[in-house]
Formats: C-alpha cells, sequence, structure tokens
C-alpha cells in the first residue's frame, strides 16, 4: 500500500497534529477545511457564500495537490453552524461541480475551529 503525503501552500496550513490528504494509492483522503485565506491563517471576511467558496478553493487546491479535481470527488461532506445555509451551499456547489455529483452529507454541529460557519472534507479516486 503506497501512501503519500499531501501539502500545497495553495491552502492553509494544518493547524493541528493532522495532513492536508494522505493518497492511499489511488483514493485521496483530504482533511476538513474551514474558510481560511491561505497567505493569512485568518477567516475570509464576508458572509456564508464567501466563506463556502473559500472552503471550495481550499478543497480544490489539495485535490490539485494530490494530482487530480472535483471531478474525482466521490464523498463530500459538508459541516454547517447553521443548516437554514444549506441553500447556498448547493448554490456555490453547482460552481464547482458538474453531473455526476459526488455522494454527499450536510452535518448540522454547534461550532467549527476559529469561528467558522462551514467546514468540508473530500474522499477523492484518481484513476
Amino acid at each position: 500500500m503506497a501512501r503519500e503525503i499531501i501539502s500545497t501552500e495553495q491552502a492553509p496550513q494544518a493547524i493541528g497534529t493532522y495532513s492536508q490528504a494522505i493518497k492511499v494509492d489511488n483514493t485521496v483522503y483530504l482533511s476538513g477545511q474551514i474558510p481560511l485565506v491561505p497567505a493569512t491563517m485568518e477567516l475570509v471576511e464576508g458572509d456564508i457564500e464567501a466563506q463556502i467558496v473559500r472552503v471550495f478553493e481550499n478543497l480544490q487546491a489539495v485535490a490539485v495537490a494530490a494530482g487530480g479535481d472535483f471531478s474525482n470527488v466521490v464523498k463530500l461532506n459538508i459541516f454547517l453552524t447553521d443548516l437554514t445555509h444549506f441553500p447556498v451551499v448547493n448554490e456555490v456547489m453547482a460552481r464547482y461541480f458538474n453531473e455526476p455529483y459526488p455522494a454527499r452529507a450536510a452535518i448540522g454541529v454547534a461550532a467549527l475551529p476559529k469561528g467558522a460557519e462551514v467546514e468540508m472534507d473530500a474522499v477523492l479516486v484518481i484513476d
């Protein structure tokens, strides 16, 4: 089993004891991303849409560093501190993904790191 640590400066650096992603053979497990701006490691300014866009941009940067892109995503997990924001997730997600869409879960949580309102992680399979 080949295991590779994936890391890129184009996404926020890990703020704990984890890697941005781990590639095992042709499967890539992306760690959760919150809406941190990579250059400053601060939350993006703006509304929930700005946070969701930043999270997708962060995930995309890690996916590219792993040799894939969003067409390789087979599973996406979305964590929201307010599930009323879910329609905004759908609207923004449509900008980044084409059919067939990945399997997905949306989970309401009490809080996220650094006061973020959204976090997402993903699993990719790269052919």
